[in-house]
């Protein structure tokens, strides 16, 4: 794609109600400021010759926060996002409720930061699905990080798996508080039982940060390994996601 390509153009002098977030009045007329579009453009380039790796948390938001926002700068909204969430995984994870507390996010810069988050769900789903998993080990933390150790409540999610290993199917079986989920095992063997499946591995997250797994995490993994024996399913393990780390309950013990 040639550089000019990427130049801001005029804009027209008003936009329908709606289309912008937080638009300044003083950008809504012609062209931007020559200090922004040499900004923007300089950012597109640095992108263009080095990748994502190259820039600064704050510089791939800024990139980002562009298609949302034209006409304005935008690094003070990519310094404040970072600033209230921490990093830039946590401002793309965040839920769209938190994030249109803070001034200058509206719909459109919602919407392009969860595009963001769907696209690299979808990516590194695509590295587990259909693929023997417990050979596939580190692509699969990897996935449980990526949809889940940023998550404000916990998700209870199960991996139904073939004879095989292979990944056949990966379900959200329920979602909860901070601390709490509920989970029933009888729901979870009937769903393998429905897919076929043969094996499971049980996979959910503590906001919190701390993989270490509560009284009522063993309680719930016991039921679920007795009903699996009861109809010969195996379960494989179960995955506590953290924040920076995982727990697994099999190289822990617990299975």
């Amino acid at each position: 794609m040639s550089q000019s390509s990427f130049q801001d153009t005029p804009l027209p002098l008003f936009l329908p109600q709606g289309d912008e977030d937080e638009a300044a009045p003083a950008a809504l007329t012609g062209r931007l400021p020559s200090y922004i579009s040499d900004h923007r453009q300089r950012l597109r380039d640095r992108f263009t010759q080095a990748g994502g790796a190259a820039l600064p948390d704050y510089e791939l938001l800024e990139l980002v926060l562009f298609r949302a926002i034209p006409r304005q700068d935008v690094k003070p909204l990519a310094r404040l996002l970072l600033d209230t969430f921490g990093d830039f995984n946590r401002v793309i994870t965040a839920s769209p409720a938190r994030l249109q507390l803070l001034k200058g996010v509206g719909p459109a810069v919602v919407l392009e930061l969860k595009l963001v988050e769907a696209a690299a769900q979808r990516m590194m789903r695509a590295r587990v699905i259909q693929k023997p998993l417990l050979s596939s080990w580190d692509a699969l933390l990897d996935y449980c990080h990526t949809t889940m150790s940023h998550r404000e409540t916990e998700q209870f999610r199960v991996l139904f798996l073939d004879r095989k290993n292979v990944l056949i199917a990966d379900e959200e079986q329920a979602k909860g508080t901070v601390d709490h989920v509920p989970v029933y095992p009888r729901e979870i063997v009937k769903r393998a039982l429905e897919l076929n499946a043969s094996a499971l591995i049980l996979v959910h997250n503590h906001p919190s940060g701390d993989p270490t797994p509560s009284d009522a995490d063993l309680s719930m993994t016991a039921q679920v390994q007795d009903a699996c024996q009861a109809l010969g399913l195996t379960l494989h393990d179960h995955l506590i996601i953290g924040k920076s780390r995982e727990l697994s309950f099999r190289a822990s013990g617990y299975l």
